[in-house]
């Protein structure tokens, strides 16, 4: 059954001008998006709970998201005219890196948010392994960490990120609407694939 709290599966924010890409580098901004994707709508003080920061700081920062049209309102769910809830706008984010090459502004503004996501990934990988202590054996055992490389032409490097790409649609389709709770958990996968540097 979808929720209809959160954008549809298929939703993509394809961000093209610079300011959208400069306000998401925010480490931040981006922790706030995702957790509003990944847990549902949120109010400010809530947001703030979960990420640490101080409440003013978050009402910046959900103000700059809803400005670029990342996050919106979610008036059906407050209880009373003061309280305020906030989800994502759309499931996902893209933008063409390639694209910004010809534009310095927007190639620095690329730059930065791709920076800024990579390093969300190592926090993220990172926090996952101090958790391992406190889970079960058999979600530790079906964990992957894992790397790979091959001498391709760039037809067949088009086919695996082709391939990479239908394993994430496959299963964020599968389990984007069901609870975690019981035996059901949020799984995180995070690829990559890239020319190798100097190669």
């Amino acid at each position: 059954m979808t929720d209809p709290s959160r954008p549809p599966a298929d939703s993509r924010a394809d961000l093209r001008d610079p300011g959208p890409m400069r306000a998401l580098a925010h480490p931040a901004r981006l922790r706030i998006l995702g957790i509003l994707r990944l847990d549902g709508p949120a109010t400010v003080g809530a947001l703030a709970r979960a990420t640490g920061e101080a409440p003013g700081a978050v009402s910046y920062h959900v103000a700059t998201l809803a400005k670029h049209g990342l996050i919106e309102e979610a008036p059906e769910l407050a209880r009373d005219r003061r309280e305020r809830w906030w989800r994502a706008a759309h499931a996902r984010t893209s933008w063409d890196a390639a694209d910004a090459l010809g534009d310095p502004a927007r190639h620095a503004a690329s730059d930065a948010l791709r920076r800024t996501v990579l390093e969300s990934y190592q926090a993220e990988l990172l926090a996952a392994l101090a958790a391992e202590a406190s889970l079960e054996t058999e979600w530790i055992a079906a964990s992957d960490s894992s790397d790979g490389a091959a001498n391709l032409t760039i037809e067949e490097f088009r086919e695996l990120a082709a391939d990479l790409a239908a394993v994430h649609a496959k299963w964020l389709g599968r389990g984007r609407d069901r609870e975690p709770g019981g035996e059901v958990r949020t799984v995180r996968w995070i690829t990559h694939a890239f020319p190798r540097s100097g190669a």
